[in-house]
């Protein structure tokens, strides 16, 4: 509700705000802002290999998994009551090529994990990324060219990843590339090859972030893309094609431009660095709008836990209702299980 529509309490004593929070009953019976499973998309890693389990060391916690653990892992969710799982591989680095082209293999480690979960837990719905850095070798979501990353290649090739992702089986896939006019060639593209039901949810407005350190070391992006400097940016950065942290309104235009090409749904990254971002997006256009509580915030919040600095648990879980108070629909957390079972519980 905006603020100019919220009545002003009648004066002390009439009004002890105070009297709605003196039990655990009463402080829920006025909460304004709760938080479920079917809040929650869980994101998992996926490496080659059987019955294999591989921790993420800038992640405490979170391990990849090979396609058999994945399928297992997608029971547990839907056990749990959480929808959906968002799928992010470790491609063998031999399998990197200049032009990226296992991206679009129909049977590369997403789209074998895709059509193995689709068989063993058809009722999650299977969410992609869209992007060329786990395929290629310099780390970068797009083709480099000299010193740039040109765009209509790249949304060339991005088109090809959707269209496979789309033939072996995923819901919802997620252009997170952040080149320009992706989301209308994905669209077409989609439409023209029968698969009008496939949801778009739209990386709309993805900031260059200091917060993706962890989740580039565990698709196994980050170090190549240390080595790679683009025209205008410095060793390792993506900000020519990512958002600049300073920027509001420019995520307003962004989120426009991906609904008027065919997004269902809007995502904003990082979460809680931008939670303004978040309430500005939901509040203007009313759409389903995601937010990604990404590694680095997960991994701030599991090391304080971890050294005793912070209540852990209670930590979580204010992260998350946070993202909901802001006005999201959903949140993308690998803390996705643990809370499904706290709140269970």
């Amino acid at each position: 509700m905006p603020s100019s529509c919220i009545q002003a309490p009648p004066p002390f004593p009439a009004a002890r705000l105070r009297r709605t929070r003196r039990t655990p009953a009463l402080r829920a019976l006025a909460r304004e802002t709760r938080l479920a499973p079917s809040d929650l998309i869980w994101p998992i890693f996926l490496i080659e290999g059987e019955n294999a389990e591989e921790p993420v060391a800038s992640m405490p916690g979170v391990a990849r998994l090979s396609v058999d653990r994945a399928v297992a892992a997608a029971r547990e969710a839907m056990a749990l009551g959480i929808p959906a799982l968002c799928l992010f591989p470790r491609t063998d680095p031999k399998a990197k090529t200049a032009g990226c082209e296992e991206a679009w293999n129909p049977d590369n480690l997403t789209n074998r994990a895709i059509r193995a979960i689709r068989e063993a837990a058809p009722g999650i719905a299977i969410m992609t990324d869209i992007a060329l850095d786990p395929y290629n070798p310099d780390g970068h979501d797009g083709f480099v060219r000299d010193g740039k990353i040109v765009n209509d290649e790249t949304v060339e090739a991005l088109v090809r990843m959707a269209l496979a992702q789309a033939e072996a089986g995923a819901d919802i896939l997620g252009p997170s590339d952040m080149m320009d006019g992706r989301i209308g060639a994905i669209r077409t593209a989609l439409e023209n090859a029968g698969h009008e039901d496939v949801l778009i949810l739209s990386y709309a407005a993805k900031y260059a972030s200091a917060f993706y350190g962890p989740f580039r070391d565990a698709v196994g992006a980050g170090q190549a893309l240390g080595k790679t400097a683009l025209s205008g940016a410095a060793r390792g950065d993506k900000s020519t094609y990512q958002m600049d942290p300073a920027n509001t309104d420019e995520a307003l235009r962004l989120v426009a431009r991906d609904l008027s090409e065919g997004a269902d749904m809007v995502m904003i990254k990082p979460g809680m660095p931008y939670l303004d971002v978040c309430a500005r997006v939901k509040e203007s256009f009313g759409v389903p709008t995601f937010a990604y509580q990404v590694s680095g915030e997960y991994a701030m919040i599991e090391s304080a836990a971890a050294r005793g600095w912070i209540d852990g648990e209670k930590a979580m879980l204010e992260s998350l209702l946070a993202f909901k108070r802001a006005g999201c629909n959903g949140i993308l957390t690998y803390f996705a299980p643990r809370v499904a079972r706290l709140l269970a519980g």
